[in-house]
């Protein structure tokens, strides 16, 4: 028992009738890190929560370190060494890098915030991380690995003994990502264990030296990843054998129907003088590193960012988009990156994000009908396969991956020609991208225009016809998906223009 710094045993937690989770038994060893898997809705966020004191578990104990443990409020849990780094990270983007770490224990001297000790504990900190970063740095001026390295940071300066990875490298350039393995490592070495969230097979391969699979709310798999394998683990999170990670891309490429010409814009990032063409059918992937100008691409494709020159044109007709909406009426679709800034509303329910980009269609006599809008909603819930109690539900009540499939289906239910995908399956476990991937392929075969964009390698490589890799905003090359490789396409992200 010496070297086991968290036990979870006998956890169970209800919402309702709703059992989320059933008798979970887990371990975590000291100085280790353990891959957390399962579907969204499985209950792994239920289970952190529980365990950070969010919710009150109806059953089950906490053992931190082999002493009983039964946190009240995140605070408390950091306090006393348990620490989280969330997936969409909470801080204070207009103060300082100290001021993040130290919100809450500033240390005083007189009664007045000793501004020379925090500055002073912020390098030391830093330091021996290895991390090389100055503290005094507004954190909205930070990438977003950035960020998150501060935030372990902050884990780290409250001698924390365990630390939750939730979805780490969501967000984060391959480079990015070695870098917080190599701190996660370094960390490992100092006797600091991790629970690592995390949908990427890859990853849990790379860092884990354990992986814990939920399903359904039980605990259907702890293993040494070395003792797995993918498909063992991909078995056990959605209950059946996945026979391929991607489906066959067998969509039928048409002639050419969407062509952008020399497009530059006008407010920073500039993207500068981008041509390309995309065919009727055909999924076209954009890749290239965080920063590189994809998401700006797609926001000037769809009306949102000012184009300063250049021309883009859909079967022949010349077209400029002064807002989304002109976009949204020349049957253009966008599936934006962040779905809880952007992407739906979060206060309203299911049926209202799913019709709302399309109300027109559900008058009767000028007036809107409840009728039809409920019954749009069931219709895309069942095309989507979106676990849900109902549709008149909150949005947020669902997994992440259910809120993207309802995102998707609003706009499926514009019947949209060309649909523009920014990251479409982060956040998302196997199951529900296989699902996606697939739908994608559908569209496509459907004569629908796909442009995705996505980080990950494997997924760019392995749903697509051709790839535009980007670089400093401008295009870098296109390359044809069945004759290229990681190395090429990493060349080309990395290509200074």
């Amino acid at each position: 028992m010496d070297n086991i710094v968290l036990k979870i045993k006998g956890l169970s937690k209800s919402f309702a009738k709703n059992k989320v989770l059933n008798n979970i038994t887990l371990t975590v060893k000291k100085g280790s890190v353990l891959g957390l898997m399962g579907e969204n809705g499985a209950g792994k966020s239920t289970m952190m929560k529980c365990l950070f004191g969010i919710y009150a578990q109806d059953e089950g104990q906490f053992f931190l370190e082999n002493k009983l443990i039964n946190f009240k409020t995140p605070k408390e849990a950091l306090e006393n060494g348990v620490a989280m780094v969330h997936q969409e990270l909470n801080q204070c983007l207009e103060r300082t890098i100290t001021d993040n770490l130290f919100l809450g224990r500033y240390p005083t001297r007189m009664g007045i915030i000793d501004e020379v000790q925090i500055y002073k504990e912020s390098v030391q900190l830093f330091k021996s991380l290895n991390m090389n970063v100055n503290p005094k740095t507004v954190m909205k001026n930070m990438s977003v690995s950035q960020r998150q390295m501060v935030e372990i940071a902050k884990a780290v300066s409250y001698d924390a003994k365990i630390i939750v990875l939730d979805e780490p490298t969501s967000s984060l350039t391959e480079r990015e990502v070695k870098k917080l393995f190599s701190i996660v490592s370094d960390l490992r070495k100092k006797g600091i264990s991790f629970i690592y969230i995390s949908h990427k097979m890859d990853e849990i391969f790379d860092i884990c030296d354990d992986v814990a699979v939920l399903r359904d709310g039980q605990m259907v798999l702890e293993k040494s990843t070395k003792e797995t394998t993918m498909n063992e683990l991909i078995s056990a999170m959605v209950g059946r054998s996945l026979d391929k990670r991607f489906p066959d891309v067998d969509n039928v490429v048409g002639e050419d129907y969407f062509k952008v010409r020399n497009l530059s814009t006008k407010y920073e990032p500039h993207l500068k003088d981008i041509s390309f063409t995309v065919k009727k059918g055909e999924i076209f992937g954009l890749y290239g590193l965080v920063g590189a100008g994809r998401s700006e691409l797609l926001e000037s494709l769809f009306g949102i960012r000012t184009i300063s020159s250049g021309s883009m044109m859909v079967g022949g007709k010349k077209l400029r988009f002064n807002s989304s909406k002109d976009a949204m009426d020349h049957n253009f679709a966008l599936v934006t990156e962040e779905r809880k800034l952007n992407g739906m509303f979060a206060t309203a329910t299911i049926k209202f994000n799913t019709t709302i980009t399309n109300l027109d269609s559900y008058k009767s006599g000028g007036i809107l009908s409840e009728r039809k809008m409920l019954e749009a909603a069931k219709k895309e819930a069942a095309t989507m396969n979106t676990k849900c109690v109902s549709v008149e539900d909150l949005i947020t009540s669902l997994s992440g991956g259910n809120q993207q499939k309802v995102i998707i289906g609003k706009w499926l239910e514009r019947k949209p020609d060309i649909f523009l995908l920014d990251e479409p399956t982060r956040g998302i476990d196997v199951g529900a991208k296989s699902e996606i991937y697939q739908l994608i392929i559908n569209m496509a075969k459907q004569g629908k225009t796909i442009i995705v964009v996505s980080s990950e390698m494997p997924e760019i490589l392995g749903i697509t016809n051709r790839i535009a890799v980007m670089s400093n905003h401008r295009l870098s090359g296109i390359v044809n998906t069945k004759e290229t490789n990681q190395e090429e396409l990493l060349k080309l992200s990395a290509k200074y223009l």
